[in-house]
């Protein structure tokens, strides 16, 4: 799947995918990098300045976030963006333990060369990425790697399924990252969970990957603990420039 690219200041470049689903990533990835936070009231206004496109394509990017779950639609306040409780964090955290542990054990036991190949390349581009100082461009990274692995597993239905959870996913990434250490720990373990699908050993790959899960698990949901459940709604403003560090999951 082509990523839509997008201007620093998250404008929509109408290149590559379909406008509708460029808008669509660019809100998306706006709430991932923090522009707009949990419980933060979207306006069309707002969100038309940011990507530069009409009230008519946000609705429908409104929409299709709605289904995913990162945005609810309040009666008498219009779309905000929906709070993940730690408990929710943990649901999610225990679905992405068993999908990905199975992505890893199936792309180490039959990924083609090529696929091989292509994940060692997403691989150094996400270490690469950890020096930009474009947040955005190091969740591209990011998500290109798993999309790489996800490709090599050769499995749909797994595939589908993770990205139905790929907006929350997004959203406790950048929570995980938040504590201090998380990212130079989170490298480390994809590069053994790397030298394990080398190997093709599908057992280790799948136990190194559930390891990896449940150390982001434990920074996010520690951080969502500590954080207040209710927070005064706000109207959302128009994004400039990713403000939110992400890195390495």
């Amino acid at each position: 799947m082509t990523v839509p690219f997008l201007k620093p200041d998250l404008r929509v470049e109408r290149i590559a995918a379909p406008l509708r689903q460029s808008v669509t990533e660019s809100i998306r990835y706006a709430i991932a990098l923090g522009h707009f936070t949990a419980g933060e009231r979207l306006t069309e206004r707002a969100l038309c300045e940011m990507t530069g496109v009409s009230r008519t394509l946000v609705r429908e990017a409104l929409r299709q976030l709605e289904s995913e779950g990162l945005i609810e639609v309040v009666p008498n306040r219009g779309p905000m963006v929906t709070r993940l409780s730690a408990e929710q964090a943990e649901g999610v955290y225990q679905v992405r333990i068993e999908l990905e542990g199975l992505a890893c054990q199936l792309f180490a036991e039959q990924a083609t060369g090529q696929q091989r190949d292509a994940l060692h390349e997403a691989f150094r581009n996400l270490k690469r990425s950890l020096k930009d100082t474009d947040p955005l461009a190091r969740l591209r990274a990011k998500n290109h790697f798993y999309e790489c692995l996800v490709e090599g597993a050769g499995n749909q239905a797994l595939g589908d399924t993770l990205r139905l959870l790929n907006a929350r996913i997004m959203l406790l990434r950048a929570t995980s990252l938040r504590a201090p250490g998380r990212s130079t720990a989170s490298l480390a373990e994809l590069s053994e969970m790397m030298t394990a699908l080398d190997e093709k050993n599908g057992k280790k790959a799948r136990a190194l990957a559930e390891h990896h899960v449940r150390n982001a698990a434990k920074a996010a949901v520690a951080l969502l603990h500590a954080q207040p459940q209710t927070a005064p709604a706000k109207p959302a403003r128009a994004a400039k420039r990713p403000a939110a560090a992400v890195g390495a999951r």
